[in-house]
């Protein structure tokens, strides 16, 4: 039975799509044709799908042990088969069941600065026509949306704490590689190469390394990006119909890049909001780990 040997868990808006990509790149490398799968944590996702859209979201999820080996049935003389699903980070409760079925497989693990990422994740749900409240709003409704069960990417300080939950993986598993989202897109080819080191595939520059994935940032209002972004059926069905690969990844993002527009800077009172909530996990998270924060938020060490 053909099934990962490497997990890519988290975090959210780190840089895993990006990641995936160079991974599918290498010929050593087997990734599936549907990113972010969730399986171990799609019994707990499917519990929180009452925010805006959710419900179409969590169609993609696979659910059964069946549909996730059949992921992975194309995997042929590779020698490291992949799954990055970023939501594994944030439910380390979820790591017997891993281990029950994968055994010990390598563990990737992402990290940003945690403003940026939470704000990155902020504004994804803003793309999609989601998300109405300002950031500092949003970050303040936070506690209510778990009370309502709504998914838990719309806890934007939630999955910018890293500590214990990458404690809890480092814990748990012998291979665990950290990397930040910052050392990933200043050096891509070099940290490729690290990620293949720890993998122990051959060392070798992806033919994608210029590529860059989900750019991220606000597109203008129109019948394309509204097709693009916004969770409907309509974007479900072409979904399932035309199952996102590197290719159709590129199209769409070259016609996406004509309608893009930046985003309004962090507000003060949403960045000293996160500072206040985040820094003392950032301190325990560089304390242990030893990261490279030298590009996050300099309010973080002072």
């Amino acid at each position: 039975m053909k099934l990962p040997n490497f997990l890519v868990v988290g975090f959210p808006k780190c840089g895993s799509t990006a990641l995936h990509y160079y991974l599918e790149a290498h010929p050593d490398i087997f990734m599936p044709t549907q990113k972010e799968l969730h399986f171990f944590t799609s019994d707990k996702l499917l519990q929180l799908n009452q925010g805006p859209g959710d419900k179409e979201v969590k169609k993609f999820m696979i659910t059964e042990e069946l549909a996730y080996q059949a992921a992975f049935k194309k995997a042929d003389q590779q020698q490291m088969i992949g799954d990055a699903s970023p939501s594994y980070i944030n439910h380390p409760d979820r790591i017997p069941r891993i281990k029950s079925m994968l055994g010990e497989p390598k563990i990737i693990i992402l990290l940003r600065d945690p403003i940026k990422r939470a704000y990155s994740n902020y504004l994804h749900l803003k793309r999609e026509k989601r998300e109405h409240l300002s950031f500092y709003e949003a970050l303040k409704a936070e506690e209510q949306r778990k009370k309502e069960k709504f998914s838990d990417f719309w806890y934007y300080h939630f999955n910018s704490t890293y500590f214990d939950k990458v404690d809890a993986f480092t814990q748990a598993f012998k291979d665990v590689l950290i990397i930040t989202q910052e050392e990933l897109n200043s050096d891509t080819a070099r940290t490729a190469l690290k990620v293949y080191e720890f993998l122990g595939v051959e060392k070798i520059t992806p033919s994608n390394i210029e590529q860059r994935y989900n750019a991220g940032g606000l597109y203008k209002d129109n019948l394309i990006t509204r097709t693009f972004l916004k969770q409907s059926k309509l974007r479900s069905g072409i979904k399932s119909l035309l199952p996102i690969t590197p290719k159709m990844k590129k199209i769409k993002e070259r016609l996406m890049a004509n309608y893009q527009k930046s985003a309004p800077p962090i507000s003060i009172e949403a960045e000293n909001y996160l500072i206040e909530k985040c820094q003392e996990d950032v301190r325990k998270i560089n304390d242990k780990y030893k990261i490279d924060s030298s590009h996050w938020n300099k309010k973080f060490i002072n």
